[in-house]
């Protein structure tokens, strides 16, 4: 080998060619060239498919729509029904009488009633402290018996003078002036009885008594303290123990009205309702308000408290009115409503006003005419805008 020879330049590697291939294999690589892109693309579609088909999702892993529930819907329509108001108010006394001072005044001695008692009419409420008053009585009937003294003494005199006047020793005159004499004695007798009787009944008006039979609502005295005819009224009396409620009507509602009605009232807090009847409707309506005052009379029992706030439901005649059954009725904190079916037989919310219960269901104020489909059971457990596959029902409860 000859380390000196120099490789050939590859500029000239076309002097030095490698022996030519035949024909046929110059054309096969030509062609395997010319397709082998497009066969590898080929190839990787196939692969991705069938990897897809292995591995991807098949029809039965598609979500399943469950069907709407089947819910009991019914038509109510409207019946007749015993109508009632319903209108909120307070409790007082039918009439309140306020028992002041009506003597002199003074300071209280005793305290004889509370509030919550009953008294009847002239019967002693307070006593006030009497002693000054007592010392000039005892001066008057002393002054009364002077006087009655004075008055016989004239007396006698007179008709000793008419006996000696047919004897000639008594003038005329002296006749007239002993008549003149026993007259002014009566008259003073007259006017220090009138005197002692004013002291007496000054007295007497010290003690503050009862105006009439009735309730005492509240007690404003306390022994000891000072009392005049301008202080404030000592007690409140219920007369004749009569409490009524003042509802405030609704000014649509106070023409259904009329005395006499029955009604139902209930304090607040309390379950016990008590019966009066409408016995006054104010003539005015509030301006502001536009509600109106129905009056009930109430006789007084223990749970009724003056000032205390009530709802009556006040008795109206009849009136048309939805019917629906107990269960149909839903409440939360923002009052009484139902489900109604709507477009797309998709429950939604309608709030309601509820009248009288009876055995044929609840009726219902406002809030329903009557023709809509309203859920008549499971109504707790469904959700406004929940779609629902409507069961007509034929009738209420």
């Amino acid at each position: 080998m000859n380390m000196h020879n120099k490789l050939p330049d590859p500029a000239e590697a076309a002097v030095y060619p490698y022996p030519p291939a035949d024909g046929a294999d110059r054309e096969g690589a030509s062609a395997l060239r010319r397709y082998r892109v497009p066969l590898l693309v080929a190839l990787a579609v196939l692969v991705i498919f069938g990897l897809y088909k292995a591995f991807g999702p098949s029809s039965s892993d598609a979500p399943v729509v469950p069907p709407p529930p089947p819910v009991t819907v019914m038509v109510p329509g409207t019946v007749s029904v015993a109508d009632s108001v319903s209108a909120p108010g307070s409790i007082a006394a039918r009439r309140d009488a306020a028992v002041g001072v009506q003597g002199e005044g003074g300071r209280v001695t005793a305290v004889l009633v509370d509030a919550g008692q009953s008294v009847r009419q002239g019967q002693v409420l307070v006593r006030v402290d009497r002693g000054v008053q007592i010392q000039q009585a005892a001066q008057l009937a002393a002054s009364v018996r002077s006087a009655e003294a004075d008055a016989a003494l004239a007396e006698s005199d007179l008709a000793r003078a008419q006996a000696l006047v047919a004897k000639g020793f008594i003038s005329k005159a002296d006749i007239d002036r002993r008549t003149a004499t026993r007259d002014g004695a009566r008259a003073r007798v007259a006017v220090a009885r009138a005197q002692l009787a004013e002291t007496n009944a000054r007295i007497a008006r010290l003690d503050v008594v009862a105006p009439a039979s009735g309730l005492v609502l509240a007690r404003n005295v306390e022994v000891g303290q000072v009392v005049t005819p301008g202080s404030q009224p000592l007690f409140r009396i219920a007369e004749g123990g009569v409490l009524e409620m003042r509802a405030q009507v609704a000014e649509q509602d106070m023409a259904r009205l009329k005395p006499g009605m029955s009604a139902s009232v209930t304090p607040v807090g309390s379950a016990t309702s008590y019966v009066g009847k409408v016995w006054l409707l104010d003539p005015v309506i509030d301006a502001v308000s536009r509600l109106g005052v129905a009056r009930i009379q109430l006789a007084y029992a223990p749970g009724l408290r003056v000032g205390a706030f009530a709802k009556a439901s006040i008795a109206a005649g009849e009136a048309v009115r939805p019917v629906l059954p107990q269960s149909a009725i839903q409440v939360d904190e923002k009052g009484n409503y139902v489900y109604v079916v709507g477009a797309g037989s998709k429950v939604e919310r309608r709030d309601v006003t509820v009248g009288t219960v009876g055995d044929a269901g609840v009726a219902i104020d406002k809030g329903l005419s009557g023709s809509e489909r309203v859920v008549v059971s499971a109504g707790a457990f469904l959700r406004p805008g929940e779609r629902i596959k409507p069961v007509l029902a034929s009738k209420a409860g």
